[in-house]
């Protein structure tokens, strides 16, 4: 069960950081409610999973599923520029994320 609430947390976590550079600086509301709830059940799934899993696999989870899910997410909406480079070390911290739950 843990790790079902680390992966969503990390889902998560991608959605307060995109929202929070959404908000510009908190001047946008709908936004800076998305970043503080997404924020809220971003952490309080990682203290969670942080009950049962290692701190440091279950924060390192949590960061690589929340960074290539936001830089992904920017990439496709062209808020990011792509190139093959980026997507192939976003697979690499992908493929990190899963070595750390076979490993575990």
């Amino acid at each position: 069960m843990a790790w079902i609430v680390l992966v969503i947390s990390g889902l998560f976590e991608a959605v307060w950081a995109t929202a929070l550079g959404k908000s510009e600086g908190f001047s946008k509301l709908a936004p800076t409610v998305v970043f503080v709830l997404g924020l809220i059940v971003s952490m309080a799934g990682l203290a969670y999973a942080m009950r049962t899993l290692p701190i440091g696999t279950a924060y390192a989870v949590w960061v690589g599923i929340g960074a290539s899910l936001t830089v992904g997410y920017a990439m496709l909406t062209g808020t990011e520029s792509s190139s093959i480079m980026k997507v192939l070390l976003i697979l690499v911290i992908i493929g990190a994320v899963v070595g750390l739950k076979v490993l575990h």
